[in-house]
């Protein structure tokens, strides 16, 4: 994955958040204050930013066609869309909304990330197979 600049939280800090905007009751009383939610919904997106470009890239070193390409492609083309939504920050309602849809994405792209590493190993070793084995 990507190094991560300092501007963007650390992934321990954003994945503690993500959980945390998961297990929010919408029908409590206790959900954050409009402006803690905006902010949760800016860390998301620009952190979903960061593992999606770095998905993009990494993508290419696997077969389009493989189950993790296939799957990831379907994720990166919904982060494309939704990391680029403008803010529903008009009520408490909608911007609970989006945190808890944006920290789905992103769990969905750590997801992505692993499976597409997975991948890459598995393509390495197939290469190093072929390539061990030689002219017979």
């Amino acid at each position: 994955m990507a190094t991560l600049t300092p501007a963007v939280p650390a992934q321990a800090e954003v994945l503690a958040s993500v959980e945390k905007v998961l297990h929010w009751d919408l029908n409590g009383d206790d959900l954050p204050a409009v402006d803690v939610v905006v902010s949760l919904v800016e860390q998301f997106t620009q952190y979903g930013r960061v593992i999606a470009d770095d998905l993009r890239v990494q993508c290419l070193s696997i077969p389009a066609d493989s189950d993790a390409g296939l799957s990831t492609a379907a994720i990166l083309g919904e982060a494309s869309r939704r990391l680029h939504l403008p803010p529903p920050y008009h009520t408490r309602q909608a911007s609970v909304h989006r945190a808890l849809n944006i920290a789905r994405l992103v769990k969905a792209l750590l997801r992505a990330a692993g499976k597409v590493g997975e991948a890459q190993a598995l393509t390495r070793r197939q290469q190093h197979h072929v390539s061990t084995k030689g002219p017979r």
